[in-house]
């Protein structure tokens, strides 16, 4: 007797079902009060069902991959831990990289986790939806990956204690979480341009990659392996990203100013944001893989400028202002890096001087800007701290209103010129770092007059009290320990002393 063999289902189709057949039409409530929000942006859809998912990923698909990952990331990190991992970085200064990280931007994969469940309920194609979901499943194990990873360094270092407390409060923090607040309090279609194209796509490289790479140079192999690790999600999160942006320009012509307004916007909100990153590539780093000048160069002039050559033929260009990084890219990081040395005492890290060697890797990487404008300002904040002045700038800084970051930047054609624009709004004047971030100010000003600006809040009393020991206990900071200089902290005293243990332990 034959037996009646059914036919097994393709990826194709098993997708086609989840991301189709699970769909259904509204019957007693109008669309339109189902999906109010994606239609008030004005971006419009004819046809959802060209929605496309490159991937094609399924649920039984997915869990199998991940867990087969996970098994090998714990893996790793057990091993890591059981061999006291931390004794085999180049230097502990570069844990102050990874306080940064931990507080900075895993936080932001929690907040993305978050954004992406939000707005996958609020689009009408089920294709949108789905998509969503697998990326806020993506983002939420990132998030606990990063958390175990890291943990091994908070039974040793400093200033790894309360990630979740001080990213909600401490005054640099608010760099990367206005940055996700913003992209949250947006529409569907803006969150999507803005996470998903905008960072995801055009801008994430510059922070996995280069500072992945310098993490495995450094000797950190827990944080190596988790960014290794997430590298297929972060595939399927850019593949979105692109592709989410061509569905709406195919979708309608009337929607291309609005997805070009959004990717400018989105693309200074990111490089703004990423500024913390060019810091820790050229200062951070004990061994460097390499500049962010060079970082720069590679994933957004070459890599970037050929996307939107790819987008042209839609009517999109290169994001406005896309010019200005390419003039600043030989000072930014040096500009961020000496606003930290001036404030390092309000922060949850360590800072210093860069030593000879490293002053000189760094004139090697930046031959027209080190040495004529920042070796002499290092030259002389060390003078000054072998006479036992060491610089911490004890008023607090203006800040831009936009980006946050305080207001240190130059003037794009003058690297001696602090650059200052402002705008007022119903009677009050606003103060911005850049064009861009002025720009974004003009065209929405009622959201950005409403952010929560740490120094203004300090003033206010809103932040513990009014000296620095009320706000670093409101930050719950522990003075001496979690901040200022690196030289002296306990540290590098307990760095020291291992170095000390090992050598006399080897003779």
């Amino acid at each position: 007797m034959a037996v009646n063999k059914k036919k097994r289902m393709g990826i194709k189709e098993r997708y086609s079902l989840l991301t189709r057949g699970l769909g259904w039409d509204t019957t007693y409530q109008p669309e339109e009060k189902v999906y109010p929000y994606d239609k008030y942006e004005g971006i419009i859809i004819h046809d959802w069902d060209e929605w496309e998912d490159p991937f094609r990923l399924t649920m039984d698909a997915y869990w199998k991959f991940q867990a087969e990952k996970e098994r090998k990331l714990y893996a790793v990190i057990d091993s890591f831990a059981q061999n006291n991992g931390h004794l085999g970085i180049t230097d502990a200064r570069y844990i102050n990289a990874i306080k940064i990280f931990l507080t900075g931007v895993s936080p932001l994969e929690y907040a993305a986790a978050r954004g992406f469940t939000h707005v996958g309920r609020h689009f009408g194609g089920v294709g949108a939806r789905v998509a969503c979901q697998m990326q806020a499943i993506d983002e939420l194990r990132h998030v606990q990956t990063q958390l175990h990873s890291m943990s091994h360094y908070n039974k040793y270092f400093d200033g790894l204690h309360n990630r979740g407390h001080m990213h909600d409060r401490v005054w640099y923090l608010s760099v990367p979480k206005s940055f996700f607040d913003d992209a949250m309090t947006a529409g569907p279609f803006e969150f999507l341009t803005a996470i998903s194209f905008s960072f995801e796509y055009v801008l994430t490289n510059l922070l996995f990659v280069p500072f992945m790479s310098g993490a495995a140079f450094n000797g950190d192999m827990a944080t190596v392996t988790f960014g290794f690790s997430a590298q297929s999600d972060e595939a399927r999160h850019m593949t979105l990203g692109l592709g989410v942006i061509k569905f709406m320009l195919e979708q309608d012509e009337r929607n291309v100013p609005i997805v070009q307004h959004w990717i400018d916007k989105w693309f200074w909100r990111g490089y703004r944001f990423l500024s913390l990153v060019a810091m820790m590539m050229d200062y951070m780093l004990p061994k460097r893989i390499m500049s962010w000048k060079e970082a720069w160069e590679i994933y957004f002039e070459d890599a970037g400028t050929s996307l939107f050559e790819d987008l042209g033929r839609y009517g999109i260009k290169l994001p406005k202002f896309h010019d200005i990084p390419a003039k600043e890219k030989d000072r930014l990081s040096h500009e961020v890096w000496s606003i930290f040395y001036n404030y390092t005492h309000a922060a949850a890290f360590h800072t210093w001087v860069p030593n000879e060697d490293e002053m000189q890797w760094l004139d090697s990487k930046y031959p027209d800007t080190f040495n004529k404008y920042y070796r002499p300002r290092y030259d002389h904040w060390q003078a000054e701290k072998d006479a036992g002045n060491r610089f911490y700038n004890q008023t607090l800084p203006m800040l831009c209103q936009t980006c946050q970051i305080p207001m240190g930047f130059t003037e794009p054609d003058d690297p001696t010129t602090i650059c200052f624009r402002s705008s007022e709004h119903n009677g009050e004047t606003y103060h911005f770092c850049s064009d861009g971030c002025k720009n974004i100010f003009d065209h929405e000003p009622e959201k950005y007059v409403q952010a929560w600006l740490p120094v203004h809040q300090i003033y206010q009393g809103n932040c513990g009290g009014a000296s620095v020991e009320d706000v670093l206990e409101w930050y719950k900071l522990n003075k001496s320990v979690d901040n200022m200089d690196y030289d002296g902290s306990p540290d590098q005293k307990l760095w020291e002393q291992w170095q000390a243990d090992r050598a006399k332990a080897a003779s």
